[in-house]
């Protein structure tokens, strides 16, 4: 079958009003996204807790998908007519039916941490089938190992977990630096988070990479501390959660913390301070790794 797709540019403020009223006139599915995605005036939308909202981008292209007998130039004009505005300029095209499971699956490949450890989508054969091969899917929670912050820490877990290690991943996601932990030999390992969707994704991902590790909510911790805590959050939430998470550590113990871009390194390293022997680990496309041993 051959869908149509109809994308309008239409102001900021007026986006969410048109994906409603073509949702209403029977698009399938609407999205929304920044006319100046991929030039110099792209607008991030999503600040670091603590901090204002970026706020609503400009100018945005919303674009719907209708049915092959639909028409939705018509169905544009009309929505132009009770919204009181002037139509917008229409862009159409067809959309051929295709597999769009094996389509979204195609956009993840293994990513190569090292030369012994790679991340690898269920559906892939291991490139390595030696290699620490650790087993995620994309889904609802972040940490695909996609991102440089991610691959950082797990970089740093490769260098220093020792065998019996407990571990404490602080801001778990989908529980790939806690399973890589266990993986490369750690005793008890565990992984916090506030959202309960992170605590069922990386529950399911241990399962899938057949390793035991416990995740719980920050409130169901424990008063243990422990050899090694990682957290990959972000700047703002990192600050404010140091005495926190500094608790969690062990005299002796290491800490790593990423998540920051590297400009924003220094004031982190202030917040430890006090607790930890703080110094930039490695860096990488503009975001660092810090890590520290507790006083």
């Amino acid at each position: 079958m051959t869908w149509i797709s109809v994308a309008l540019v239409v102001a900021g403020d007026s986006a969410d009003a048109w994906s409603d009223a073509l949702m209403d006139a029977g698009a399938l599915s609407v999205d929304v996204h920044d006319a100046a995605a991929g030039t110099p005036d792209e607008k991030p939308q999503f600040g670091e807790p603590g901090e204002a909202a970026p706020g609503a981008w400009d100018r945005n292209i919303v674009t719907a998908l209708f049915a092959p007998d639909s028409d939705p130039g018509a169905m544009v004009s009309a929505i132009a007519a009770w919204m009181d505005v002037p139509p917008p300029p229409v862009t159409l095209s067809t959309v051929e039916e295709q597999d769009w499971v094996r389509l979204t699956q195609a956009q993840f490949e293994p990513i190569r941490i090292s030369d012994r450890m790679w991340i690898l989508p269920s559906w892939h054969q291991a490139i390595d089938p030696d290699a620490i091969n650790l087993i995620i899917d994309p889904g609802l929670a972040f940490g695909t190992g996609s991102h440089a912050t991610t691959r950082l820490c797990l970089q740093w877990l490769e260098a220093h977990v020792q065998p019996g290690d407990r571990v404490l991943d602080y801001g778990c996601g989908s529980g790939i630096l806690a399973i890589a932990a266990k993986r490369l030999g750690a005793g008890t390992v565990i992984g916090t988070d506030v959202d309960l969707q992170a605590i069922e994704a990386s529950r399911a991902n241990a399962a899938l990479n057949r390793v035991e590790c416990g995740f719980v909510q920050p409130d169901a911790l424990g008063p243990d501390v422990h050899d090694i805590v990682v957290a990959n959050i972000l700047t703002n939430p990192l600050r404010m959660l140091a005495p926190a998470i500094a608790a969690r550590v062990r005299t002796g113990g290491r800490i790593v913390l990423s998540g920051i871009l590297a400009d924003q390194a220094p004031s982190v390293i202030e917040a430890y301070e006090q607790w930890f022997n703080m110094a930039v680990w490695r860096s990488a496309d503009d975001w660092a790794a810090l890590a520290g041993t507790r006083r």
